[in-house]
């Protein structure tokens, strides 16, 4: 295992990537980054590094973002996430629906008992077919590792079983996360999903010349950080094994989860417009906030780019259809309808989207019309009119009072952690 801490360079991050590489001959590699729903992940800068260094060495590189459920990559949005070294051409798609092979499946038993019996079916383990058929001599899966309300810490396998998963598993490892609880969840390295994701990986990975990139990332109040989006690398560690994944999950706890003294009664998020295109995606603000904000309190979304709810058409319908309802009502309505039945990661996601009545969500989208916002259970405010009374330019994160004497916490991406009381 190598790994850096606090401040990694980009110098020092090059020296570990060629470390990590050896002396070995690489004919053949794949390269898993995230997607750019991770923009400041430091993953596309570190993907770049490996694509170099192995291309140099005359190795042929692919190049799959880790999609999941989440819409491919632009040409402008390639270019900034690599910083122009990989050619949008060389991206493979990868496609959660149709484009994966089964390798087995986790067994209900071992589920049932790893989630109190609150999930006791078999999980099918699928993935994109490449990392099975395509020869590789190395297999490079990177990304962040940050509290998820899904897995509890994000990475780590999860980019290989979800980020290049199939249908039938991700929606399974959602749901089962959706039953136990994303309270219990977020935050934690020992989590039912988790668990699920090692028992895959220990099972049917394990042959696989994979090696984790993972790394930890902090923004600074003026985002002061020498990596993309002015983050700062605390952590990177590479290797394969868990010890890499329970070292980074250790910094990301300590940086990455922000406790507060008191619960606020409003909480203010921005989504990054260049970054948040959907409220598949933009619900984090929720989900990551939802263990600080006080009961009856109100949560309000600064979103300039949301244009959509779901990040496929299907997603959208699905959103549309049923709305963010809370945990027992999708349950209930998972077992009676069959589109929701057949899209568990969706039903999932109405789940997660949901204060469960304790605290009022709103959206400043400007994109999309009142009546929609509202038709899936959120409030709506006029985006001018909610800028005009918390401007996320002269904000910090973290509490402010504003003009009119309001005592509001703000927080100006809500997808680099995890706050709490």
């Amino acid at each position: 295992m190598e790994c850096l801490k606090r401040g990694t360079s980009h110098k020092e991050a090059q020296r570990l990537v060629e470390n990590s590489l050896g002396n070995k001959k690489i004919r053949r590699a794949l390269l898993l980054p995230p997607d750019f729903t991770r923009l400041h992940s430091c993953a596309g800068e570190l993907c770049a590094m490996y694509y170099s260094i192995l291309t140099r060495g005359g190795a042929h590189v692919d190049v799959m973002p880790a999609l999941g459920t989440h819409a491919p990559m632009t040409r402008g949005q390639s270019d900034a996430f690599f910083g122009g070294v990989i050619a949008f051409e060389k991206l493979i798609t990868h496609d959660w629906r149709r484009d994966v092979t089964k390798l087995g499946e986790v067994p209900a038993e071992f589920v049932a008992s790893v989630s109190e019996g609150l999930y006791k079916k078999p999980i099918p383990v699928e993935v994109n077919r490449r990392i099975i058929e395509g020869e590789y001599d190395l297999i490079v899966s990177l990304g962040q590792v940050v509290p998820h309300e899904v897995a509890g810490m994000a990475n780590y396998s999860k980019n290989i079983f979800v980020g290049c998963g199939g249908s039938a598993m991700i929606s399974a490892s959602h749901i089962l996360g959706a039953a136990y609880g994303m309270e219990r969840i977020m935050g934690r390295a020992d989590t039912p999903v988790r668990a699920v994701f090692d028992y895959a990986e220990e099972h049917f990975l394990s042959k696989l010349p994979v090696l984790y990139a993972l790394t930890v990332v902090t923004r600074g109040e003026e985002g002061g950080g020498d990596w993309f989006g002015g983050v700062t690398l605390e952590g990177l560690f590479i290797g394969r094994g868990r010890e890499i994944f329970e070292k980074a999950a250790a910094l990301s706890s300590e940086l990455n989860i922000i406790r507060l003294d008191k619960a606020p009664k409003t909480v203010v998020c921005r989504l990054d417009p260049s970054e948040f295109h959907s409220t598949w995606l933009g619900n984090k603000a929720i989900y990551r906030t939802r263990l600080a904000i006080a009961d009856n309190g109100r949560l309000i979304i600064l979103a300039p780019g949301i244009e959509r709810f779901g990040e496929d058409s299907e997603c959208d319908r699905l959103i549309r259809k049923y709305g963010y309802m809370g945990r027992d009502r999708i349950f209930a309505l998972a077992e009676s309808e069959s589109d929701l039945r057949e899209n568990l990661s969706a039903a999932a996601h109405l789940i997660h989207g949901s204060s469960e009545g304790r605290f009022e969500v709103v959206y400043a989208a400007p994109k999309m019309p009142r009546r929609e916002i509202e038709s899936v259970g959120f409030g709506w405010m006029d985006y001018n009119e909610a800028t005009g009374m918390y401007n996320p330019e002269t904000l910090h994160n973290g509490w402010n009072t504003t003009n009119n004497g309001e005592e509001i916490f703000y927080i100006d991406n809500p997808a680099l952690g995890l706050w709490s009381i």
